[in-house]
């Protein structure tokens, strides 16, 4: 059986004109990885609509899950739930709301501030995540025990 393909898209004007390197992508991609799907190296993207045109190629190319890192916050550039939600069929809330409550019940009061968005486009799972480091890991933790059986049921497999 072949594995579900999964991907990375990171919004960042500054790792995309190379300023600094992206250190947010490569902690999902591993993600992706431990949980058994097949995924490449992270895209790196300006913010606004270079995100929305990965994601959508990403959902087009076959990805089963496409997570983003970065452009959820409150900046003029941070367009990623913006570019995320034109995508979508159906949004599921509750994923980008535990993300966020995960990182205030740690004592993060800033994590509330993510604008991120988790949804469903064909039969992909996309879902924003915030820009830090600890916003990814905080992330992961709600993520890992749970994303390989959202991406199923995305598909319908049984409970």
């Amino acid at each position: 059986m072949t594995a579900m393909r999964g991907a990375v898209v990171v919004a960042s004007n500054r790792a995309a004109s190379g300023v600094y390197d992206d250190t947010t992508g490569p902690l999902l991609v591993d993600l992706l990885v431990a949980l058994g799907f097949a995924c490449g190296a992270p895209l790196v993207v300006p913010d606004g609509d270079p995100v929305g045109a990965a994601i959508a190629a990403e959902v087009e190319g076959g990805a089963r899950v496409v997570l983003t890192t970065g452009g959820t916050g409150l900046t003029p550039t941070d367009l990623t739930p913006e570019v995320t939600r034109r995508l979508l069929d159906r949004e599921v809330p509750g994923i980008a709301e535990a993300i966020r409550a995960y990182g205030v019940a740690k004592g993060v009061p800033t994590a509330s501030l993510s604008r991120g968005l988790a949804g469903v486009a064909g039969n992909c799972l996309v879902v924003n995540l915030p820009g830090s480091r600890g916003g990814v890991k905080d992330a992961i933790a709600v993520l890992e025990p749970m994303l390989l059986h959202a991406v199923e049921q995305v598909v319908g497999s049984d409970h």
